[in-house]
C-alpha cells in the first residue's frame, strides 16, 4: 500500500514526445516514402523535432511541403500505411516513465492520455503498450470533433475519467498542449525531454512548470514526497 498522497485529481499525459518516444518508428515511416522515391533519408536527429506535429511535421521536414501542396494527401495516405505496419518496433516508454506510473497506480492517482494522434494509430499502440488497459481515458485527435489545442480533448477525457479538470494536470511536449491544458482549466506541465517541435523553447511557453525527465514530475504530484 503506498503511502504517497496527491493534492491533484487525475494526471493527463500528451502521448507523443511525452508519455512515449515514438519518433523512432514515426522518423522511420517517413524515411522510407524518401527511399522508395530513390531519395536519402534524413537523419534521425534532424526529423525527431518534427514528430511533434505528426504527419503535417514530418511531412514538412522530409519533402519541404506544407499542407496546401497537391502531394500531401497522398504522401501523407503512404506514410500512414507504412507507420500502421511497424508502429511498435522502436517506441518506448521514456526513460523514468515507468516507474512514475507505477508510482501513481500504487498511489491510486488515476491518469489517462490525450493525443491528437488518430484512434488509428493510438489504440494498437497503448493495447500493445499495455497503457490503455492501465489508463482512465484514452483521448485521440479524432475521438471529438475537435483536436489540440482545443480544450475539448481534454475536458472529454475529465468526464470520462469523472475529474475535475481543475484538480488536475496535463502533460506535453508542445506549446498547444499547454494551449489545451490553460483553456481547459487544467495545471499545465511543459515537458522539455520531448519534441518540442515548437520555434519557441518550452519555457516561453507559460506553463505552470517545466520538467527535463518524466520523474521531475514526482515531486510536482506528491509534494510531500519524502
Amino acid at each position: 500500500m503506498s503511502n504517497l498522497t496527491s493534492p491533484y485529481h487525475g494526471i493527463f499525459f500528451d502521448l507523443d514526445g511525452t508519455l512515449v518516444d515514438t519518433a523512432p518508428d514515426l522518423v522511420a515511416a517517413i524515411n522510407q516514402l524518401l527511399v522508395a522515391r530513390n531519395l536519402s533519408p534524413k537523419p534521425y536527429e534532424f526529423l525527431r523535432p518534427y514528430a511533434s506535429a505528426g504527419a503535417r511535421g514530418l511531412l514538412e521536414g522530409a519533402f519541404g511541403i506544407g499542407t496546401d501542396h497537391p502531394d500531401f494527401i497522398p504522401l501523407r495516405d503512404e506514410f500512414y500505411s507504412n507507420y500502421e505496419k511497424a508502429l511498435f518496433v522502436n517506441s518506448k516508454l521514456f526513460d523514468g516513465m515507468d516507474h512514475l506510473l507505477n508510482q501513481m497506480d500504487e498511489a491510486k492517482l488515476p491518469w489517462g492520455i490525450i493525443t491528437n494522434k488518430s484512434e488509428r494509430f493510438t489504440n494498437p499502440l497503448t493495447d500493445l503498450m499495455g497503457l490503455r488497459q492501465r489508463a482512465i481515458s484514452t483521448v485521440s485527435g479524432d475521438t471529438t470533433p475537435h483536436s489540440k489545442p482545443h480544450p475539448e480533448p481534454l475536458l472529454h477525457a475529465a468526464r470520462v475519467a469523472n475529474i475535475d479538470p481543475t484538480k488536475s494536470i496535463y502533460v506535453g511536449d508542445d506549446l498547444r498542449d499547454i494551449v489545451a491544458g490553460k483553456a481547459a482549466g487544467m495545471l499545465t506541465v511543459a515537458a522539455s525531454y520531448g519534441y518540442c517541435g515548437c520555434k519557441e523553447h518550452p519555457e516561453a511557453w507559460g506553463a505552470d512548470f517545466l520538467i527535463n525527465k518524466p520523474l521531475d514530475l514526482l515531486q510536482i504530484i506528491f509534494p510531500n514526497k519524502g
